[in-house]
């Protein structure tokens, strides 16, 4: 016979249940650059654990679509207990006020205030910083420099521009600048920032483009399709841009020695010839006894999280 107030200790009170452990704090990062919001979820040690995306049109919006696509990711972020949200913008930003300042291809985000936004969307501490800078941390944090003091991470497509952590600081003001507007010809085309012959119009997927249709290979050309259709004049017009990328690439080794250069984005539907091109272009200018030399890996990952992976390492660093 089983007494009453045994059975009673045999199934406690729910209450007398062991609590469930808390759940593990995540990492929020978000990526926004000229017509498309990208956000994503991920564990302390730099593991995606859920994503999403957005877009919006860059020439035609106003803050309120920026707002939109901003809301259509944060709902991502509802179901994670976070240590904040590193947001990797593109343009001109303002770190301390959460603003993006200036991004020439997108007037909506002019003193765009991005922090408050997506604080007000999500309840979480959030920190905004230029992509580039935060580029080079998700290389440092959790890509191919860690371990290294000095090397340049290089994002390259629509968007192009160089983060570069020197001797274990990170080479640009807060709000920093990609290099991106670097002169590279002083008689070349006009850029969108109003100067003339910047790296950007000579390195961008929108000179691919134009290049390629000028040379008869059609305006929706993509680097991948070029390398891949065993076309003479395609290849030329490939050499051509891995030329155009290694001319901003030779100004930072010239100034900052990095070493190694980590290429992102683009880049790596170029494949390794397109590689080789920029890395030989690199070793032919640049010249320093005793010096490392440099060398060149592109990132090979289908989806390229390094900006998200930079929003996640900004959270870190100030946790």
């Amino acid at each position: 016979m089983v007494h009453k107030s045994s059975l009673l200790r045999l199934v406690p009170d729910a209450a007398e249940q062991p609590a469930a452990p808390p759940a593990a704090p995540r990492l929020g990062a978000v990526e926004l650059v000229p017509g498309r919001v990208r956000a994503a979820v991920l564990s302390m040690a730099g593991r995606v654990l859920d994503r999403t995306e957005s877009s919006y049109d860059a020439a035609r919006a106003v803050p309120a679509d920026i707002d939109r696509a901003l809301a259509g990711v944060a709902p991502l972020f509802a179901e994670h207990r976070l240590r904040g949200i590193g947001v990797a913008a593109a343009g001109l930003v303002d770190p301390g006020a959460g603003l993006i300042l200036e991004v020439n291809d997108v007037p909506a985000l002019h003193g765009y205030p991005v922090a408050d936004r997506l604080a007000a969307l999500t309840g979480a501490e959030v920190r905004v910083e230029h992509r580039a800078r935060l580029q080079v941390l998700g290389d440092r944090w959790f890509g191919a420099g860690r371990g290294r003091r000095t090397f340049a991470s290089v994002s390259t497509g629509e968007v192009l521009g160089v983060g570069i952590l020197y001797d274990g600081e990170v080479m640009a003001p807060p709000g920093g600048r990609s290099g991106a507007h670097m002169t590279v010809s002083a008689s070349g085309e006009r850029c969108t920032c109003g100067s003339r012959g910047c790296w950007k119009t000579l390195a961008t997927t929108g000179w691919l483009r134009a290049r390629a249709s000028a040379a008869g290979l059609g305006a929706a050309c993509s680097l991948e399709s070029l390398v891949t259709c065993g076309d003479p004049l395609a290849d030329r017009v490939v050499e051509e841009y891995a030329h155009n990328l290694a001319l901003g690439l030779v100004n930072v080794q010239q100034l900052f020695a990095p070493g190694l250069f980590i290429l992102h984005g683009e880049a790596r539907e170029g494949g390794e010839r397109f590689r080789v091109v920029v890395e030989e272009r690199l070793r032919d200018a640049v010249a320093f006894a005793g010096a490392e030399q440099p060398r060149v890996l592109v990132g090979t990952a289908a989806v390229d999280d390094v900006a998200l992976l930079g929003g996640a390492g900004l959270v870190l660093s100030h946790a």
